[in-house]
């Protein structure tokens, strides 16, 4: 099954790059938002890409312009708009195909310290963007979706049809996304596919700010030589994802029961309701104590000051889950999802990038160089 389902992922890349479809990626200059129009370009596929730079950067849309050709950059049409104002919306649906929504404001944190503007742009812009999509008869509506939405359930793995209370106002805007979604594909038959999303890293993963992720942030502490704080007793555990594991999951969840090439059908081994949900991750749990022993080994080939690093220890923070882990057995299933990236593989890939950004924004910030 699992080498089927690779398979099937690269069948589908082959068709769209013959047969290639408008896409509309919200928040395309974040961290997933860019990859996946990286992606997508790659692929020679139309984009339309929608920002508001509140998270995003101009930085990230750089680097895909670098590392695509000039007549795949010009396939992609920017428009920087907010989706908390629906004509902004219709203006990015208009004439797509598929929809991949991934922007949001993310953070438990700063849904504790805002949550009015949390659920401004997290479900008030959400809601536009079903509107819009909607209005415009897309082929499917691809959203961003959670883990925070398993709350305070106990069990271990996470499996979509068992969920517990939220623990943060960010795990209610995301939950809300999800009850919206179904209720577009039954009232009004709309395509809606939600991906739980856990913990997912990769490049141009901002480093930067207080509601930065542990990964980035913790690699960008140690290349400083700066203290690197751990919440709690550092076995809170998390199932790690690679970006191109996420980026998998859209393109499958998108065009799932869609025609491409000469009239065939990319279609589940069973029917799917219009609306579903599915946990993307690799269906494993890395330590919080764990994740830091790979980071500071890995870094400690090429940074002596590493040998010896040890964290710090300080509370467990408002809001957190203690253990995550996904059951993904329904994504491969029902979309053909199968993880190519391990925490292992995906962090050996990325460091390369962590480390070069990470210390170029410390040479800005700092009159030396990060220790070696």
């Amino acid at each position: 099954m699992d080498g089927y389902n690779i398979i099937r992922y690269e069948k589908l890349c082959e068709q769209l790059r013959m047969t290639p479809r408008i896409w509309l990626v919200t928040g395309v200059a974040g961290f997933i938002g860019s990859n996946i129009l990286e992606r997508l370009l790659k692929l020679d596929q139309r984009v339309v890409g929608l920002d508001n730079f509140a998270t995003g950067h101009q930085r990230n849309l750089d680097e895909v312009q670098g590392v695509v050709t000039s007549e795949q950059w010009n396939h992609f049409k920017f428009i920087q708009g907010d989706i908390r104002r629906l004509d902004d919306c219709q203006r990015a649906c208009s004439g797509v195909d598929f929809v991949l929504h991934q922007a949001a404001l993310g953070s438990v944190p700063r849904s504790l310290a805002d949550p009015i503007a949390t659920n401004e742009t997290n479900v008030t812009g959400f809601l536009n963007m079903l509107v819009a999509a909607r209005d415009a008869n897309v082929r499917s509506f691809t959203y961003a979706a959670s883990s925070s939405t398993y709350g305070d359930h106990p069990a271990l793995p996470k499996v979509e049809g068992q969920i517990g209370k939220p623990l943060s106002p960010y795990a209610v805007t995301k939950y809300v996304n999800e009850l919206y979604a179904s209720v577009f594909a039954r009232c009004y038959g709309f395509k809606t596919i939600g991906l739980r999303y856990f913990n997912v890293f990769g490049p141009r993963q901002d480093p930067d700010g207080q509601y930065a992720a542990v990964i980035p942030k913790w690699i960008a502490a140690l290349l400083a030589n700066e203290p690197v704080y751990i919440n709690g007793d550092g076995e809170t555990s998390r199932d790690f994802c690679f970006v191109a594991n996420a980026i998998q999951a859209n393109l499958l969840a998108a065009t799932i029961g869609a025609p491409l090439v000469q009239g065939e059908v990319l279609s589940c081994t069973e029917e799917s309701p219009l609306d579903q949900v599915y946990n993307v991750a690799v269906g494993d749990r890395t330590t919080l104590n764990q994740l830091y022993e790979q980071l500071r080994s890995n870094l400690a080939q090429k940074y002596s000051h590493l040998q010896q690093a040890e964290p710090t220890y300080r509370d467990f923070r408002a809001g957190d889950v203690r253990h995550s882990q996904a059951d993904i057995s329904k994504a491969k299933k029902l979309l053909g999802y199968q993880p190519t990236h391990s925490i292992e593989r995906g962090l050996s890939e990325a460091m390369a990038w962590y480390v070069a950004n990470q210390t170029r924004s410390f040479c800005a910030k700092r009159p030396t160089s990060p220790p070696s």
